[in-house]
């Protein structure tokens, strides 16, 4: 058998690294699917979901889990003052007096619960249904299921996550991986957007040669019958060209009205402690901006939650920082009629116990047994509170939600069946609320 020479070793060696690489950027599975809008199988309420991230573990017994008893006896308890709000009469600490005046549109879900408190393995239930594993993001599943309403923008857009809380798509296609703008309190421009900014081309000679590359990948694709990872990479990419055009404009709020960044309080970053400093009122816009211009999932994070010591200070910090940016984005949403087909959701991965009225440290830990979530929009009960913790508010007692039936429920407000949204990985169906499955909360429904 005649040995190769160097040049053909080389060549054919070539060819393999390249063989590596194109699998790599198609991925790995079966593609079911397409960005392209869907027709969900039942009537949704429902047509997109803005999720307002709290990483770290909201003290819910400071903020929309009141306890009567609260300062009057040895039970743990809020530092803080309550009052009621809006006709409904719910009661919200004055942490949170701008998003106390929208009391009416909230549905307060008193009753959740997760399996750990462990900060990672929590927050990975919280977003994806597992806790132990890499598995798709929820704002994946739910553009897997429904497609975009924007062909030019992605399905998913995670704004201002943390770098470790950046969500993927893992197993389903690429194009349903969220798209990460900013991370840890980056400035959101187009810049902070990976793999689409190329600044030193012009525009026409940016699409020259995208075409060139997908004469290539077309070519390819007729050599493999078939191939639908490859068609996912050609979809990709030119879904990346097609967000240059539009994704500057979206993210230039100096087109706002002065009165409208004054409600969101861009450019306001605040920090105390041990809070990161976030421009959050801009993501809320920008969520509001990606939401009328046809995005299905926007996630929002407002990292700095985790508080030990200095609870009462830090925790203040972030109610100041958060609270006018999500009540001028209800607002914007009610006065522009989104809320009714938009679902805004808020929360973090557990929440944190009260504090004793004798105990001098200012000290939390956590709280994953009970905690609040709260929604908005999206077809659900206005001015509700519903499900309860226990009378110390460290475990739920009724209307207990886990997180399994807090994605089943978010899916079934979107038209999803959360039994049958299922994408093959590995020899079997995965799906988000996991082969537990969850339980609808019909009675938070309008």
């Amino acid at each position: 058998m005649r040995t190769p020479s160097r040049r053909t070793f080389l060549q054919t060696a070539g060819c393999g690294f390249g063989s590596l690489a194109f699998n790599a950027l198609c991925g790995t599975g079966a593609s079911a699917g397409s960005l392209h809008q869907k027709t969900p199988p039942i009537q949704p309420r429902a047509k997109r979901v803005i999720f307002l991230c709290m990483p770290g573990g909201p003290a819910h017994l400071d903020t929309f889990d009141y306890k009567p008893q609260s300062g009057k006896t040895e039970h743990p308890g809020s530092a803080f003052k309550f009052s009621q709000h809006g006709e409904s009469g719910l009661w919200i600490s004055e942490l949170y007096p701008e998003v106390a005046r929208h009391a009416d549109k909230l549905c307060v879900l008193n009753g959740m619960h997760a399996d750990t408190g462990n900060h990672a393995q929590s927050f990975r239930q919280m977003i994806t249904g597992e806790r132990l594993r890499p598995r798709p993001s929820m704002g994946s599943w739910i553009s897997y299921g429904l497609g975009t309403e924007n062909e030019n923008l992605p399905g998913f857009v995670s704004l201002n996550a943390h770098e470790q809380f950046v969500s993927s798509g893992e197993f389903l296609p690429s194009y349903f991986t969220g798209t990460p703008i900013g991370t840890n309190g980056e400035s959101m421009s187009l810049a902070t957007i990976p793999n689409v900014t190329s600044d030193h081309l012009s525009q026409r000679t940016k699409r020259r040669q995208l075409d060139i590359v997908q004469a290539m990948n077309r070519d390819h694709l007729g050599s493999r019958s078939n191939d639908p990872r490859l068609e996912n990479v050609i979809e990709s990419m030119e879904l990346g060209f097609r967000m240059q055009a539009l994704a500057p404009s979206l993210l230039d709020v100096s087109t706002e009205s002065q009165s409208t960044l004054e409600r969101y309080r861009v450019g306001r970053n605040i920090k105390v402690g041990t809070c990161r400093p976030s421009d959050f009122g801009r993501q809320c816009l920008l969520a509001r901006r990606f939401a009328e211009a046809g995005v299905r999932f926007i996630q929002v994070s407002h990292n700095g939650w985790d508080q030990h010591k200095n609870h009462r200070r830090d925790l203040k910090a972030n109610c100041e920082s958060t609270d006018a940016p999500i009540a001028a984005l209800l607002g914007d949403l009610g006065q522009r009629g989104l809320l009714d087909d938009t679902l805004v959701i808020w929360g973090g991965e557990f929440g944190r116990p009260g504090l004793k009225p004798s105990d001098k440290k200012d000290e939390t830990g956590h709280q994953p047994a009970g905690f609040t979530f709260w929604l908005a929009g999206g077809g659900v009960k206005q001015g509700l509170a519903y499900g309860s913790t226990d009378q110390t508010g460290s475990k739920a007692v009724e209307g207990k939600i886990h997180f399994r039936d807090l994605h089943a429920t978010i899916l079934h407000l979107l038209g999803l069946e959360h039994d049958k949204l299922t994408f093959p990985h590995q020899g079997r169906l995965h799906r988000l609320t996991g082969p537990e499955g969850g339980k609808v909360v019909h009675e938070i429904f309008a």
